[in-house]
């Protein structure tokens, strides 16, 4: 077991030990977490990230409700210690069906189990991937002028993500800290949002052109994606762009990489790089380049309407894209670009958009 692993399981246990020193002393055991919504995050100004503020959830064994909440987390938290020591892994789905052996303890549904997991972050500061918990989904990948080593199950290797790869790219792992970056050519990383456009990048040559390194998110980042945009800036020093589809839903995969998530605000210092600046289809854009576009739904106005009173979003930009979007009732996706052609993207629009920022 790693130091980081032994520190991780001394806090686990330590919950343990709090409600059992509560319970010998004749009190009600509780807990106090973080409240995850948005009205409970703030700006931190040293780290430049979003992090949950004083407000705090108590899960109290008052009511039954409570009473379940700290049984289920001391089965958890068991379990946990025992793959610890076991030196093993497993999926938060394994995790969910794992329960179904343990009585009143059973979980009900997997974001159940899964928000209890959050709940272990934020109390311990640790990460799910110390309690040797795995996402299910899989990594994304990177292609571009970047060699990093790994440790494998066959040994230590150097992998360089152009040269060593096919067109699918390297794979991220799920634990990105185990990458060492041994060196590089980039002047960028550029994180995009769909397969069929980090596809059509490729084809057009775009990292080699650019020295850039090309990050596909897969839709909504996982964790391993979006740590390694933040190494990849804040120990290389590479600006980080990211290019999304022009929707709500899409502002917030911007969001969740530049800002943090807000159901993993806890991780913010880990997760989150502040310094990532928006290359999207902008409302701006649809008006201007006369985009395709389609119709705004009613679930997309109501999100719009939730981002205009979201901190993250909180600048004249964002309101007045923002706001613009829910006055033309207007939506396009990236691919929209290849209304002037497939290499439209890649010779036009993103460097006329990365020579603006300064990137390029």
């Amino acid at each position: 077991m790693r130091e980081i692993e032994r520190r991780c399981l001394q806090a686990l246990i330590g919950i343990v030990q709090n409600i059992y020193d509560q319970m010998k002393a004749g009190q009600v055991p509780e807990l106090h977490i973080a409240t995850r919504t948005k009205h409970n995050i703030e700006f931190n100004e040293e780290s430049e990230v979003w992090v949950y503020g004083d407000r705090k959830s108590v899960r109290s064994a008052k009511t039954v409700k409570g009473a379940y909440r700290i049984l289920k987390m001391t089965y958890v938290i068991g379990f946990l210690k025992e793959q610890l020591n076991l030196n093993k892994s497993s999926t938060l789905r394994e995790l969910y069906y794992i329960s179904e052996g343990w009585g009143a303890a059973k979980f009900e549904e997997q974001p159940e189990s899964d928000r209890l997991v959050e709940d272990l972050e934020i109390l311990t500061n640790f990460q799910r991937e110390h309690f040797h918990i795995r996402p299910e989904e899989d990594g994304a990948t990177v292609i571009g002028p970047l060699r990093v080593r790994e440790e494998t199950r066959r040994g230590v290797r150097e992998i360089h993500c152009q040269d060593d790869v096919g067109e699918g790219g390297y794979q991220i792992p799920v634990n990105v800290d185990r990458i060492e970056f041994v060196d590089h050519d980039a002047k960028f990383v550029i994180a995009i949002e769909t397969g069929g456009m980090r596809d059509r990048l490729v084809e057009n040559g775009f990292d080699e052109k650019y020295n850039a390194i090309i990050v596909h998110l897969k839709g909504q980042p996982a964790r391993s994606t979006r740590r390694l945009l933040r190494r990849l800036n804040t120990e290389l020093n590479l600006p980080v762009v990211v290019f999304t589809d022009g929707d709500p839903w899409s502002y917030r995969i911007f969001a969740s990489v530049a800002y943090g998530s807000i159901k993993s605000a806890h991780l913010s210092e880990y997760l989150a790089t502040p310094a990532a600046q928006f290359v999207g289809i902008r409302p701006t854009d649809i008006v201007k380049y006369d985009l395709p576009a389609d119709k705004l739904t009613d679930e997309d106005i109501k999100a719009l309407n939730a981002i205009l009173t979201d901190p993250r979003f909180d600048s004249e930009f964002w309101k007045k894209e923002v706001n613009l979007q829910l006055e033309i009732k207007k939506k396009s996706e990236q691919q929209a670009l290849a209304k002037y052609g497939l290499d439209y993207v890649t010779d036009v629009y993103l460097p006329e958009r990365l020579a603006e920022l300064g990137v390029v």
